[in-house]
């Protein structure tokens, strides 16, 4: 079951859903848009190796925008700061961003019970397109989670992407053991 606007206040005043900053007209009917943060990360090797880690250079969003390249991994970040501790947050693009031709999650688009941060956005796009920070960029969907949780995201051992960040987390796979 997807939360509505009214419950999705509901449990933001009850302490189970935080959005830093809030915005109500961010507000949707079943959703709440988040914004690109200034932040993006690109890769510097053009190959990427699943036990290295892998070196990246910060790219910082200038008042005129960025202009994003088809072929190119970007990693972003919301400018929300979310905390969900008795639901499972889903981030997906908003169909406005889509019709530009920009993909905002390549396969993380679901967050844990408990997961405390920001979002880290793994962008592409299948045409040149300029993107400036603060423009709406997805929504987080709320669904209801049925039975208890025995142990929240923010608690698990090994966490690799718990520690609070302003910027986006390049991919931690490295610190598996494969």
């Amino acid at each position: 079951m997807i939360l509505t606007d009214q419950q999705i206040l509901k449990e933001m005043k009850e302490g189970r859903i935080l959005i830093e900053p809030f915005n109500e007209n961010s507000l949707g009917t079943n959703s709440y848009d988040v914004h690109l943060g200034r932040h993006l990360l690109v890769y510097t090797d053009r190959v990427l190796d699943a036990r290295q880690h892998n070196q990246c250079e910060e790219i910082i969003i200038p008042e005129e925008g960025f202009l994003l390249q088809p072929n190119t991994l970007y990693l972003g970040v919301t400018e929300e700061y979310t905390e969900s501790h008795a639901h499972v947050p889903f981030l997906e693009g908003k169909s406005s961003t889509g019709r530009l031709g920009i993909n905002i999650h390549a396969t993380a688009g679901k967050g844990d019970v408990g997961y405390c941060n920001t979002w880290t956005l793994e962008i592409s796009c299948i045409q040149p397109v300029r993107v400036y920070a603060g423009m709406p960029i997805g929504q987080i969907i709320y669904f209801m989670v049925q039975g208890d949780v025995k142990r929240l995201y923010m608690n698990k051992e090994g966490a690799k992407y718990s520690n609070r960040s302003l910027k986006p987390i390049e991919s931690m796979m490295w610190k598996n053991e494969f």
